[in-house]
């Protein structure tokens, strides 16, 4: 595993410990929890594409999130099942709501221009 993958990893895993402590926290809003659950989509595609173009993690990042929220439409007995469990209610969501969509995309988009915020940040550094 390189640098590069293991920066991604650890903000990946930040978001995580973020996310959670958003939904214990009472008087924090529910939407800021799936802000950072796109967030943590974009690092979790970095992980895997750690040298893609970023225009295509964004626009990949949107893709997952966008499809996990509409497949909540989908209820078969079987995910709902499934979304009873414990992976199921934080992975796959309980209920459709188009302010998710609103948060994933604002999310996505603010891992993007902070990422490309910070590379600037450190190429003009390096050089």
């Amino acid at each position: 595993m390189n640098k590069t993958r293991i920066y991604y990893f650890a903000i990946f895993l930040s978001i995580i410990f973020l996310g959670i402590l958003s939904r214990k926290i009472p008087f924090i809003p529910l939407w800021i929890g799936d802000f950072l659950y796109a967030v943590m989509i974009y690092f979790l595609v970095r992980i895997f594409l750690p040298f893609k173009n970023a225009f295509l993690i964004f626009f990949l990042s949107l893709l997952i999130c966008y499809c996990i929220e509409f497949l909540q439409l989908y209820q078969a007995e079987w995910i709902i099942e499934l979304r009873k469990t414990l992976f199921g209610r934080y992975v796959l969501g309980q209920g459709f709501l188009w302010s998710d969509i609103l948060a994933y995309t604002f999310g996505i988009f603010s891992a993007f221009i902070s990422e490309k915020i910070i590379l600037k940040f450190f190429t003009q550094k390096s050089e």
